[in-house]
């Protein structure tokens, strides 16, 4: 048997914390969610004046990126490169904003944000991770 590292309640608190924290600071209306490393949602929050839209894509965005074990930048990169097929992935976000948490080398969950520039959604992600890791 191995022993598997898991997102606590009091882990996805602290990242959501952060994420909040940076995009406030920014005055960046965006929607955060927090997965688990199967990409079931553990915590969410709509920032106020954050669109509706943003609310499914940054869930998908974080599912993407726990299912994927990397960063969705990656898979949209991909596809902007010309690799089209890839678009045939089920349940894949090809948009940048949905970052793994890696701890010891394994994918715990992954942060999911939307509502700002694609490069914007990953650094709050990016900033809440770091809160925990």
């Amino acid at each position: 048997m191995k022993t598997k590292i898991v997102l606590t309640e009091a882990d996805t608190a602290l990242i959501l914390e952060a994420s909040v924290a940076h995009a406030a600071i920014q005055a960046w209306a965006v929607c955060i969610a927090i997965v688990d490393d199967g990409g079931h949602l553990l915590r969410f929050v709509r920032l106020d004046n954050a669109a509706p839209a943003s609310v499914g894509i940054a869930q998908a965005k974080a599912s993407s990126a726990a299912i994927r074990r990397r960063e969705t930048m990656l898979d949209e990169k991909m596809v902007n490169e010309g690799r089209f097929s890839a678009l045939s992935m089920p349940n894949i976000t090809f948009l940048e904003g949905g970052v793994p948490i890696m701890i010891e080398g394994q994918c715990v969950g992954a942060v999911g944000v939307s509502g700002v520039k694609s490069s914007e959604d990953a650094e709050i992600a990016k900033v809440g991770i770091a809160a925990l890791v």
